[in-house]
């Protein structure tokens, strides 16, 4: 259950804005056992975020009157499975996600951290944020971009070498302006009708910096779309540059509630530099079952890189709701390999043109 803490004075503005603020605490603590193997070896383990991420949030508003309103987002990343934070980019670039790599950062709010204006005519929200077009990615996705059963495309790194870009989530020193998403909103999937939302951010080096690389970092995103009752359709781009080859990605995604289910497609589209270029897709559902969800995908990603490699995937999973809190859930997943592909599960190793299997069987909890 969130908790409205409007005493909490150290995250309010001001004493005197109290009246009219309000700020929320929530989180979620996702924890399962992971078990996966491929050709080469097995790997036990446990993880966290296999259902939904593990995180810690603080969200505020104040009335500014005249319909305008302002707001503050921090939320953090929670690796509870080992009690760490969660690292952030700060630039977009792999030299910005050096100390997460090396376990440095600790607790951040890599998640999201954003300030905002709203109005009649939309938002405007400045901070790290996720980017446009990668809300096609999970809200298309039945396994919503969480655990074992992830969709291909979102793992493109396993065929394009350093995936595609540390702005395929989120990107740092963003400006977003975003209409129809409700104030504050995560915009996930937008309000009932046509929604949009721009977003320009940057890798914030000098322009004269060495190799030119003074882009390096800056990019945008769009993403466009319409829900109307049982239907939802969007369209979303995003483009980054690079010295050593601009990021380019493009994905069109959409979903109907029949009720008994709700069916789900997307495609995407993926170009790094002059030459390499990727493809998925993705076809799946999500159906209530007794007091639980029920949940399939099938997913794939190739590239044009020398013998086409292609990975496929399906997985299959349920979450029973023993709360409206609180659930248990399992997943099972299987990838086959071709064209030399060498994608593989829960953190084995691959081997050309070989599959990979794993599951993840946990429990999850959110206040």
């Amino acid at each position: 259950m969130k908790k409205s803490l409007v005493a909490l004075a150290v995250l309010a503005a001001s004493g005197a804005a109290m009246a009219q603020s309000s700020v929320t605490l929530w989180g979620v603590v996702d924890a399962g056992l992971t078990q996966a193997s491929s050709s080469v070896n097995k790997k036990t383990q446990l993880t966290n975020s296999n259902i939904s991420s593990s995180q810690l949030g603080f969200r505020g508003s104040e009335d500014l009157g005249g319909g305008m309103a302002a707001h503050f987002w921090l939320e953090a990343g929670v690796a509870n499975d080992n009690g760490s934070g969660g690292g952030t980019n700060t630039n977009n670039q792999a030299s910005g996600n050096n100390a997460a790599a090396n376990g440095t950062q600790g607790l951040t709010f890599n998640r999201r951290s954003t300030v905002s204006l709203t109005g009649s005519l939309g938002e405007v929200r400045l901070g790290r944020d996720y980017t446009p077009q990668f809300w096609n990615l999970t809200v298309y996705d039945p396994f919503g971009t969480n655990g074992i059963g992830t969709n291909r495309m979102f793992n493109a790194a396993a065929l394009i070498p350093g995936g595609t870009s540390g702005t395929m989530v989120r990107a740092s020193n963003s400006i977003n302006f975003l209409y129809n998403h409700g104030k504050n909103a995560t915009y996930a999937a937008g309000n009932e009708g046509f929604h949009a939302s721009v977003q320009k951010y940057y890798g914030e080096n000098a322009s004269n910096a060495a190799g030119n690389t003074g882009s390096d970092g800056n990019g945008n995103g769009i993403r466009v779309g319409y829900n109307a009752g049982p239907l939802s359709v969007a369209y979303g781009n995003s483009s980054t540059t690079f010295a050593s080859g601009n990021v380019k990605t493009s994905n069109l995604g959409g979903a109907y509630n029949f009720g008994v289910a709700r069916v789900m497609a997307q495609t995407v589209s993926d170009k790094v530099g002059a030459t390499l270029e990727g493809k998925g897709r993705l076809i799946g559902l999500t159906a209530p079952v007794g007091t639980g969800t029920f949940k399939v995908a099938s997913s794939q990603y190739e590239t044009n890189a020398a013998g086409n490699p292609m990975a496929k995937q399906m997985a299959v999973g349920y979450v029973y709701d023993l709360s409206k809190r609180t659930a248990v859930y399992g997943t099972y997943a299987r990838v086959n390999n071709s064209g030399g592909s060498a994608t593989a599960l829960g953190g084995t190793t691959g081997a050309a043109n070989q599959s990979s299997k794993g599951t993840d069987i946990g429990v999850r909890h959110s206040f």
